[in-house]
Parts: C-alpha cells; structure tokens; sequence
C-alpha cells in the first residue's frame, strides 16, 4: 500500500501567498468498553517503587497516574467512558521546498476510535513465552511493571454500488480490529515511562492502492462531507464527516488480493482543565501558551516573516511557503509542562501533532506504529526543566572567553575585519571574536552573493588568514567560522585545496535517492550533496576538516543547518527519513561536540591545557536530545522589525520557551538580522 505521496516545489516561482497549514487528523472521539469479568471496579496497582496507578470503573471507566508521595495528584489522567488509545489507517503527503515542509493526512483508509480493555495486569518479569511486542525496558527495570491490553476498533460504513438496482446505493458496515500492549514502567525516581504497541488489524487492503483506482474507498479530506453527526457517525470531531464508498469490484480487490496491514497512526488521548496553560515545544516564537492550538513538531526553515505581513505575502509568493508560519521552527521538541505542574515527552523521532484545541483533554497525534514518552513528576518548573534534561542532556559551561564581550558577525574580507577592529578600539568595545561566515569566499549567484560551501579558508578573500588569526588572538579575540552539512561542487571555484564534495562522492558518503544515485538537494540558487550522517564513515571524515580548521587557530564556529533532509532521501541506516528528518540535527550536533570534546583531550597533560583556548560551536537546527550535544543555540534569522511573530519580540519568546524546553545556552542577534530594501519595498 501506497502510504506516501511526495510533492517536489523547489522551483515553483510563482505561488499562493497564504499557502495552507498542516492538514492531521481531526479530534476523534470514541467509547471505552470494560472486560467486567477481569477487571475489578477499583483498585491501585504500583509502577515500580514510586509510582501507582489508580484505576476504577465508575462513569465508563478511567484510570491515572500519581506519585505515592502525592496520590491526591494525578500526573496523568484518562477521560471516563473514552478511549485512550486509539488508530488509524492513513496515506501522507508531503509538500516541501528547501527545507520547509507541510505534512499532511490525505488518505484515511480505516480509523478505530474504539477501545477495549480487556486486562490489567502486573508484571514482575516478561516471559519469553508471551505474546506481545518488544519494549525497550532499562535493563534493570523498576519492577512491577504494569500492562494494560485490550482492542482498538472501529466500525466503518462504506456505501457499497450494487449494479442493476433500483434501489440504488445501499450501505454496508466493515469493521476492523487491531490488539494493544500499553506498559507502564518507573525509569527515574521522578519520570514514569509509558509505551504503547499495536499488533496487526484484521483488515485486508491491496498490496499498492493508487489513489485514482481506490479513491473512493479513501478518504480525502480535500472532499469531506460535512454532517452534524461527524466522521463515520459521529467518532470524529463533531464538526467534520465523510462518507466512505468502495465498489464492488474494488471489495473483491480487497479480498483476493489483500495483505494483512498495520496502523500508521496512533492517537493517545488524555485529560486536562480549562485553565491550564501549556508551554514549551522547543523554540516556538509567536506563543508561550499553546492551549487551544494544534502545535506540529518538525524541524524545519523558520520562514521569513511567519505570518507578519507583508513580508510572509511576498516570501510565499515567490518561493513555496518561504513564509513560514506561527509553527514552523527550526528546534522543535516534543516536550511541554503546564501550570498545573503536569508535563512529558515522546521519545523516539516520528512526526507527532499535540492537539490543545479542547479544554478537557489533549490528543497526540503519531505518524507510526509504536509510542513512547516519559510522564515527568516534580513541583516547579525548574524542577520539570531539570528532570527532563537529566534524561536529554545538558550543555556543558562555556568557556569565558565568548561571555567576555561582543561576538562581531561581519563578512569582507582581512581588510575589512582590521577595519573594524580599528574602529572598535576607538570605543573601547569589548570583543570576544569575530565571527566570519565568509572565510570561504563568496560568489555570485542569482539572488546575489552567497558562500562556497566547501569548507577551508578562501585566501584571495582573506590574504594573510593565519596571520589575521594570530593577531586578534594577541589582543584576546578569537575568529569564529562557518560550516554545514552540505557540500557544493566545485568546478568554477579558483585557489582550491581540497574538493570537499568531491571526496564525499568517492567515498560514498553522500544521502542518496530512492533509485540508489546521489541526492542533489535544492537550496537557494545552486544544489549540494547532503552528509549521510548514519554512514560509519561519515563522521571521522568531517572531524578531518574541522581539525583542519582548528589547526589554523580558529576557536569557534557556527555547524548550520541539520533541518533541511528530504523526507524521501535514503540513507546508509536505512531508516524511515521522516523520522530520520527529526534526528538528523541531532546527528550533526555530536559529530560537532564529539570533535570539540575529543580535541580537548587531546590536549591534557601536553601544557596546552589553556580555557582561553576553549572551543565553541553553535547550532541553529535541533530536536528534543540535542541538548546533549549542542554547546550554544542560536535563534536564526529574525527580521529587523518589532512584529510578533518574526520580529525582535520574537526573539525574546524564542529564548524562553526553548529555555522552558531544555535549550539553556541560547542567543539572538542583537538587532534581527533579515531585511528587504528593494524599490517601494523595505522592510
């Protein structure tokens, strides 16, 4: 079965300005049925030392989650009487365009908004003999560890044509079914891991269902009904339905044909107040408080101007949602606390919407076949930021010299940067470094000057590189450079050393496509190679060019980008690229630390031990771990303008919700950095 459809808008030039929003499932809604015979009207059962849950069968059902300490407190709650688990059956489209994505659900084939539970049971040890999936448990877990299991299930109604009828159309139900394995177990003293398994559904469909031969067996949101009952009756948001036909012919497609399937999405379901706000998300820049919205977690190009008009008008007019929106960032996290005190996380890297649209509950949204997350315990927001980051990683202390003054961004070249320092003297400024994205020489292209990405010092534009190295250095000022993932050809470039997208190429270690050939990805006006960043060979080889540039006496540098894989990129692991998208910053943050942490070894016990000689890089892309890897964050490029959701206030909400989300060592430009200046149009 088709399950994704990729549509390619790098070189549209001419687009709708207010392109859509990420298109998900909408709330669903269902009923929970109880197993009377097995399961008791109340009882608690622990989760390992320090946790239990209390279960009890009043009102339909509900069961939650609390800290012995604190039983009176529900860390995490189900809603009476409704389900919370439940699945579904969907095909993905992808629209993307250097490096910025909407991903939407296009095609829902089955949806099972039921739930069953049918046991709870304790477990003090996993028997090889039973009959359940595989759960990444410690490897010494806090025993007992619960497991509830039961049914997801749906009841589908497709219009079935019956030829030679007078009758017409006449409606047929189709159900399908599917088992659930979800396992609660302590992981640290204050987090309660949970996990959730979906076997197999009873529902056949063909191998391949091509959209033009199967499309009214799917359902597209493009062509929804609208019925006040709401989807297949009313277990869908009630605002929304669609009917679900399929012909004959298609039925018995179905049935000769068919292979056994899995649900791709899962949708978990719980409780929550109608005053309780909710934060964090990783870098979100136009709100603090997510309740009432729907928040996707991709990491993605911010955009220019994220719904600020009109800059967000012409971005997206001329390249395909450049604009960005209120959701779009670079440094997303599936991670959030409220104020009640109550917070968690997925763990893993698939695509996932929070949806905060209703007072009483909060659904997550998962594109995959397993979930899993940390239920955090703890009375502060500081406490939650600290609990969380003992599990993702923290950053380590920077060294003082980048605290001790002003980091100079410029570009110029060596007469320029002396320039400048000249001038600073002047005032008395204080300057830590000077960071020069341009060290590698600029060329002109379409949209104007723009860097060679092959990453060694351009000496026709910086003559006298290591020597201008040596002399900020005597006044205790350090250089700082640029890098990223992505190598240019390069053919028209004069003075080379190495040809660093040509050593990539022969050492294989290039993304790739789906046909096995090398990957050219869009970026701006020219196509690079892309780092397969899984491939073993990969890292040691980048750890070469940055000791390169470390030995010329750089001590800082910017590792950019790491938001812009393809989702239909194949890599070296094999792994599913959406997922692969999210882990992809995460990726490029550790070969980054592990070459700053391996240098600094390298140099114990030689008497070179000096902090001032400390190395510093710093990220703009990240995901929910990169924490442990990224030394500094920086916010990217805000415009030069007060607006809210891409101006200079951004920048401030930027910093505090990724500090809310673990992001501790974080920074903007002082005075934005994107402008406009073109006839009638500034900005």
């Amino acid at each position: 079965m088709a399950t994704l459809k990729i549509t390619k808008k790098h070189h549209k030039h001419f687009n709708n300005p207010f392109p859509g929003t990420p298109e998900s499932l909408p709330l669903i809604y269902g009923t929970l049925f109880l197993n009377s015979q097995k399961l008791p009207s109340h009882q608690i059962y622990p989760i390992g030392k320090d946790f239990q849950l209390n279960w009890s069968s009043k009102d339909g059902g509900f069961l939650s989650i609390s800290h012995k300490s604190e039983p009176g407190r529900p860390l995490w709650s189900t809603l009476p009487g409704e389900p919370f688990i439940s699945a579904a059956i969907a095909e993905t489209e992808v629209e993307e365009s250097r490096g910025s994505f909407l991903i939407k659900d296009k095609y829902v084939h089955s949806l099972s908004n039921n739930q069953t539970i049918d046991d709870i049971k304790i477990v003090n040890g996993f028997d090889k003999d039973q009959v359940i999936p595989s759960f990444s448990l410690p490897k010494n877990p806090m025993y007992p560890v619960l497991m509830i299991t039961g049914k997801v299930f749906g009841v589908n109604k497709r219009k079935k044509k019956v030829k030679f009828s007078r009758r017409g159309d006449s409606e047929k139900e189709t159900s399908i079914s599917a088992r659930y394995w979800h396992v609660f177990d302590q992981k640290e003293c204050h987090q309660v891991g949970f996990q959730v398994r979906i076997g197999k559904t009873d529902l056949e469909l063909p191998k391949r269902v091509p959209p033009r031969t199967y499309k009214s067996f799917s359902l597209k949101f493009g062509r929804i009904r609208r019925r006040r009952t709401g989807w297949f009756g009313g277990f869908l948001s009630r605002k929304k339905s669609v009917s679900v036909s399929s012909s004959a012919e298609e039925s018995m497609a179905m049935k000769s044909n068919g292979v056994n399937v899995y649900n791709n999405r899962i949708c978990v379901t719980y409780s929550s107040e109608k005053n309780e706000k909710i934060f964090g998300f990783g870098e979100q820049f136009s709100h603090m408080n997510f309740k009432g919205k729907r928040v996707p977690i991709f990491v993605q190009e911010q955009g220019i101007g994220r719904g600020d008009q009109p800059i967000t008008f012409a971005a997206n007019l001329v390249s395909y949602r450049a604009g960005g929106d209120w959701s779009t960032t670079y440094a997303a996290s599936p991670f959030y606390m409220t104020s009640k005190m109550r917070s968690m996380y997925l763990e893993g890297y698939d695509y996932s919407v929070f949806d905060l649209t209703k007072d009483d509950r909060i659904q997550i949204q998962l594109h995959g076949d397993s979930f899993e997350g940390q239920i955090l315990h703890r009375n502060s927001p500081s406490e939650l930021i600290e609990c969380f980051t003992e599990s993702t990683g923290r950053p380590p202390l920077l060294p003082e010299w980048i605290i001790s003054g002003a980091v100079v961004e410029m570009q110029g070249g060596t007469d320029t940067v002396r320039s400048i320092w000249n001038e600073m003297q002047r005032y008395d400024v204080p300057v830590s470094a000077f960071w020069l994205q341009d060290w590698v020489g600029q060329r002109e292209t379409v949209i104007g000057s723009q860097l060679w990405w092959n990453w060694e010092a351009d000496e026709t534009r910086y003559s006298g590189w290591q020597q201008l190295i040596r002399d900020l250095n005597m006044q205790h000022i350090k250089v700082m450079t640029y890098c990223n993932p992505c190598l240019a050809p390069m053919d028209k470039k004069p003075n080379i050393k190495r040809l660093h997208f040509e050593e990539a190429k022969m050492l294989d270690i290039l993304v790739k496509d789906k046909n096995g050939e090398l990957y050219m990805v869009p970026n701006t006006a020219f196509d690079v190679g892309m780092l397969d960043l899984t491939h073993p060979r990969t890292a040691n080889w980048f750890k070469k060019i940055l000791q390169e540039m470390v030995e010329d006496g750089v001590r800082g540098w910017m590792a950019d980008f790491g938001e812009g894989l393809p989702v239909d990129a194949c890599l070296y692991s094999g792994e599913d690229p959406i997922a692969a998208h999210n882990r992809y910053p995460e990726l490029w943050a550790k070969i980054n630390r592990e070459f700053v942490d391996e240098w600094k070894s390298s140099r114990v016990g030689k008497g070179r031990e000096d902090p001032e000689e400390s190395l510093v890089f710093f990220m703009r892309a990240g995901y929910r771990d990169t924490t442990k890897w990224a030394m500094l964050f920086w916010e990217g490029d805000q415009m030069v303008s007060w607006q809210k959701n891409d101006g200079i206030k951004s920048a401030v909400v930027g910093l505090l919700s990724g500090g809310l989300s673990g992001y501790a060592l974080n920074h903007s430009d002082i005075g934005g950095y994107c402008a406009v200046n073109l006839p009638f149009f500034k900005y």
